[in-house]
């Protein structure tokens, strides 16, 4: 069997945020588990994020084996974009991100974040402030940096920004709405929505082809606003971690 890392990278954000030297693996497989484990010994990873998709059993019961602890369930759902977007009834006024709202975005993440139960969360060996900040600092990441999103949409409400959606291009063809956020005050009356219709117009209007999102099996009220809007399952996967 051949040595293939190719899944498995250093993480610096998430070594700098835990004080342990982290790495992070894809689509692990049991063929590719022991040379995940290899690259974890050989460079004193401490902490390993490793996700395999959901119908991989045997991929999950050889990480189990190793002990690592199954952490969340992510579900992914997909659209073509090819059909008409519906009607934005909402009450949110939806737009881009203008230069110096970063802090506002930042915001809206530390409310509707709060205690959010994320496979960060998930962990008892992390502090739960800062599984908290992990999505105010994504969030403000993404308003600032190009290689964190492609774009930042925010919800107005009389010009005070309530809400914020973030979106990456992951190829010519396929567009992903990353991170949404909507402030505990302003939950309730469709500005959700609101933003997922915005985020199916910018890609439309960029000739993407298809959009996904993604969200823990156990977020039911994400899904039913998807599949209302004509998004359908895609695809599933585990999320383990590893101390070392």
């Amino acid at each position: 069997m051949s040595a293939d890392t190719s899944a498995v990278r250093l993480s610096p954000l998430d070594s700098k945020r835990w004080k342990a030297l982290s790495a992070r693996a894809s689509d692990v497989t049991q063929e590719t588990l022991p040379a995940v484990m290899a690259f974890c010994r050989q460079h004193g990873v401490a902490f390993l994020i490793a996700r395999c998709p959901a119908t991989d059993l045997a991929a999950a019961q050889a990480m189990e084996r190793e002990g690592f602890q199954l952490m969340d369930t992510l579900v992914y759902f997909s659209l073509d974009l090819e059909r008409a977007a519906p009607q934005d009834p909402g009450q949110a006024a939806i737009r881009e991100l203008r230069s110096g709202e970063d802090t506002a975005v930042r915001q809206v993440a530390s409310l509707s974040f709060s205690g959010y139960v994320g496979h960060y969360h998930a962990d008892p060996r992390l502090d739960r402030r800062q599984c908290d900040e992990t999505y105010m600092d994504w969030a403000q990441r993404s308003c600032l940096s190009r290689e964190v999103a492609d774009a930042v949409l925010v919800g107005t409400i009389e010009r005070r920004i309530v809400a914020f959606a973030t979106l990456r291009r992951n190829s010519a063809e396929e567009g992903e709405g990353v991170l949404f956020g909507v402030a505990p005050e302003a939950q309730g009356r469709g500005i959700y929505r609101s933003l997922m219709i915005g985020a199916m117009l910018w890609f439309r209007t960029r000739g993407t082809a298809r959009m996904v999102v993604s969200t823990q099996v156990t977020n039911a009220a994400v899904q039913k606003v998807w599949t209302r809007l004509g998004f359908e399952p895609w695809k599933s996967n585990y999320t383990f971690h590893k101390w070392f």
